[in-house]
């Protein structure tokens, strides 16, 4: 392409003498006299003293912008929002994790148009933070390759943070003291980097790995290594030359490159959020993609990775034998994914996977296909009269396959928490927690908060959870989020009541309650929503705009025209 085709952007804010004020901003910044000729690519960091996810991207932000300059662009370095789902989890705060994947989105797209940037480079370390970014590059749809900030360092004792969670389950019940406790606390989180087992930050990755747009292995590197500077250099270098090729990520992100992404996502035992997420990422890229394919692929894809929150290992484990390469030439062999897919390098992934070293003999992360963890998707996707519009389960049958129990009611996470930890749910029950759907919260929390502490006291064969709300890639035992319709549109769950028997079959894929439809009719009518005390700002915003989780809880604006 001529180079004029290259700054097909950048060209119309400083090319010419009218744009003479915007050379002289820019000068201010540190263009030089030849920066005008080159084409510019922004770098979007999400770096943020917010989170240890977050920690180290400002220097990664760095490495990617001096690839692309090395490759002949100007790199402009800018920065969006993260919040940690970590350090607000449990709390009012967490409302606004899921409607932080919106505002990044949204902030990638005002500053990259508004700028004027050829291509960009995202870096994101925490959950919200992926799928953000690459929503941003579909609306953009410039040249761009995402890259993942690395997965931290295991603690002591092979630690993360979801340790520190269930050991606050296992201190309500007198299982460790008061200094264990805080021993554990002070030894989770060595330093920079994602939380490290395959939780959503990892599965993120890896399924936008699978889908194309990130590099190779991007997902299977050390928050602190040299192997994700590099990384970040050839990021950097990858833009120009998807700028001089004319490849931007429609021409990567088809429905065939999604389906790859759940088929990884199914086989290392990913995060139920990777379902909304998924749903969301591929809805700004005009593909249609619902629950059913989840479903559909599932059923043809074993469970292979053992690894936390349901298995023995964390992503460092991985990364040491290999990471997801390999496993994905597995699968591609045995025709699991597309291979004919484009991807950043400008190569199809049958290509990068061509030359990909199998699996050392000996190690058991990555199961062989004899012999799975699950035969089949762990990522169960269930219907029934308690969720008509769907409900995403994450069971990998170790919590066995169908559950049933009367029903504890709770209105928000705290107080069903608070009830857990004191000792009111037990054996046999299934808690239910609603109003925290994405317009109930707003925002859909998640319940890693009751699910670690239900797991702390040693009760995760034995207590069931469902809620309209979501869960974090670190919850495990036998769950059931996403609900929908959601309590606050006065869906079913809105309408179960204490006592009311729960069945959970993830055979027959199904979540009922044992009541008459008669007797739901008259719940219903009696049925009031609660009054929220949000009344203004971006939860107000969000909670007017939000789809159902089923649809990927996206924000959708109103038609200009009706």
């Amino acid at each position: 392409m001529k180079d004029k085709e290259l700054r097909r952007y950048s060209r119309v804010v400083v090319d010419g003498d009218e744009q003479a004020p915007s050379r002289a901003m820019l000068r201010a910044v540190g263009f030089s006299e030849d920066d005008f000729a080159r084409p510019q690519i922004g770098i979007a960091s999400t770096w943020a003293m917010t989170t240890p996810c977050n920690m180290h991207i400002n220097q990664l932000a760095e490495e990617a912008a001096q690839g692309a300059n090395s490759a002949g662009a100007k790199a402009v370095v800018f920065n969006t929002i993260s919040v940690s789902d970590g350090i607000s989890m449990g709390t009012p705060g967490m409302r606004y994790s899921l409607v932080s994947r919106e505002i990044i989105a949204d902030s990638i797209e005002a500053v990259v148009g508004a700028e004027g940037f050829d291509g960009l480079v995202a870096i994101g370390g925490c959950d919200k933070n992926m799928p953000g970014c690459v929503m941003a590059m579909a609306r953009l749809n410039r040249p761009a390759v995402f890259v993942y900030g690395g997965t931290i360092k295991p603690g002591a004792k092979r630690r993360d943070i979801v340790s520190v969670f269930e050991a606050v389950g296992a201190h309500s019940s007198g299982k460790i003291s008061d200094s264990e406790l805080l021993e554990v606390e002070r030894t989770a989180i060595p330093g920079p980097g994602a939380c490290g087992g395959m939780y959503t930050a990892n599965t993120m990755a890896s399924a936008i790995e699978a889908l194309g747009m990130s590099l190779g292995n991007s997902s299977a590197q050390e928050a602190v290594s040299d192997q994700k500077v590099d990384d970040c250099r050839r990021a950097g270098e990858a833009v120009l030359y998807l700028l001089k090729n004319d490849i931007k990520p429609l021409d990567i992100m088809t429905r065939k490159a999604f389906e790859n992404a759940i088929a990884v996502v199914i086989a290392l035992g990913g995060s139920t959020n990777a379902v909304l997420h998924l749903i969301a990422m591929a809805r700004e890229a005009g593909v249609p993609l619902t629950l059913d394919d989840f479903t559909r692929i599932g059923s043809r894809t074993p469970v292979l990775a053992d690894l936390k929150p349901s298995g023995k290992y964390l992503m460092s484990e991985l990364i040491a034998i290999g990471g997801i390469q390999p496993l994905m030439k597995r699968m591609l062999d045995r025709q699991l994914l597309h291979g004919d897919c484009m991807t950043v390098t400008g190569k199809t992934l049958a290509e990068n996977l061509a030359d990909v070293v199998d699996y050392a003999p000996g190690q058991d992360v990555i199961r062989d296909f004899d012999n799975p963890i699950k035969a089949d998707s762990h990522l169960s996707i269930l219907y029934g009269n308690v969720a008509p519009e769907g409900a995403v389960a994450k069971i990998t049958g170790k919590e066995g396959l169908r559950f049933e129990g009367p029903a504890k009611v709770f209105h928000s996470e705290e107080t069903a928490l608070q009830a857990i930890l004191n000792d009111e749910v037990g054996k046999g029950d299934v808690v239910v927690i609603r109003y925290e759907g994405p317009k109930g919260a707003p925002g859909m929390r998640e319940m890693l908060s009751p699910t670690g502490a239900i797991m702390g006291k040693g009760l995760g064969a034995a207590v069931a959870l469902i809620t309209d709300g979501r869960f974090s890639g670190g919850s495990h035992g036998f769950v059931v989020g996403h609900i929908s319709p959601e309590a606050a549109l006065g869906g079913p769950i809105a309408l179960i009541q204490d006592g009311d028997t729960l069945v959970i079959d993830a055979e027959k894929r199904q979540v009922d309650v044992n009541v008459t439809a008669d007797e739901m009719r008259r719940r219903r009518e009696q049925w009031r929503r609660p009054v929220s005390a949000v009344r203004g700002g971006a939860l107000a915003k969000y909670r007017f705009e939000v789809s159902s989780a089923s649809e990927g809880a996206v924000t959708i604006p109103p038609d200009w025209d009706q």
